[in-house]
């Protein structure tokens, strides 16, 4: 999936995460802030880049700012945020159709 335009997912209320998307520049650029990044930064970014993976997204640039999310909410986000950059509104596989 081409990521086409800049795009935002989610809010920065408590156990969420607000995701921002980009196109990147040839490869996937990760940036993560989290008051629990010691903790858990590595499973965030392990759940991110599964998501980008499963998506064929390998051209972005991607920020998170966590606030507490669970791993679906996580990956909720970034499909989210994905989608809107690609331009696709319609007929999304929610419910478990991306693997």
């Amino acid at each position: 999936m081409e990521i086409r335009k800049p795009a935002v997912a989610g809010t920065l209320e408590s156990s969420d995460c607000q995701v921002t998307v980009e196109p990147g520049e040839g490869n996937i650029e990760f940036a993560l802030e989290s008051a629990v990044i010691n903790q858990y930064g590595n499973q965030i970014k392990r759940v991110v880049m599964e998501t980008l993976e499963n998506l064929g997204v390998k051209d972005v640039r991607i920020a998170i700012v966590d606030k507490g999310a669970l791993d679906c909410t996580i990956r909720a986000r970034v499909e989210g945020a994905v989608f809107r950059a690609a331009g696709q509104y319609d007929n999304l596989p929610w419910g478990g159709a991306i693997r």
